[in-house]
């Protein structure tokens, strides 16, 4: 994004001068703080707060109200849905078998529904679907889906709780 084209940008959203935002998928009211990377694919909602010394690649898919804190990088196959909460240094994985310089034909698909909350430090296993409304503990170690609504934490994070409806 050119001088002018980011001028003509901050009158609906916000970017850093130290971010290299890419990406043209950007919603209304959306600020991207310094030392983010945002690639050319990325699709990002309004009203969306990405804090800095983040990393979003190009299969991603992030909702409106959305907020990212510090430290997150956010890889090919992640959606994360509107409402979403995601705490400093969670970690996204989205490779099963990692190997130097081998690349699966297609990554798996994880999934944050709507007003899901990430405690800050969770690792998210790849091809993980997070239920609606649901919450992760601090440094909890998320190897299976998580229901609607359900409180997990621990290593690996088991349902601990379930909420109401109306939170």
């Amino acid at each position: 994004m050119n001088k002018d084209q980011q001028t003509a940008a901050n009158s609906r959203y916000f970017i850093h001068p130290l971010a290299d935002v890419q990406t043209d998928v950007i919603g209304d009211a959306t600020k991207i703080w310094q030392f983010c990377v945002v690639l050319k694919n990325a699709r990002i909602g309004a009203n969306v707060n990405i804090c800095s010394h983040c990393f979003i690649e190009n299969d991603v898919v992030i909702g409106n109200n959305v907020t990212v804190k510090n430290g997150i990088y956010v890889f090919d196959g992640i959606t994360l849905e509107d409402n979403v909460f995601v705490g400093p240094n969670v970690t996204f994985t989205n490779d099963k078998k990692p190997r130097s310089k081998m690349y699966p034909s297609e990554f798996p698909k994880t999934l944050i529904k709507r007003g899901a909350s990430i405690g800050g430090g969770a690792v998210i296993l790849p091809g993980i679907t997070i239920g609606e409304n649901a919450l992760i503990g601090a440094g909890a170690v998320v190897t299976k889906d998580v229901p609607a609504n359900a409180v997990v934490y621990g290593n690996p994070a088991r349902v601990q709780a379930m909420l109401s409806d109306e939170r």
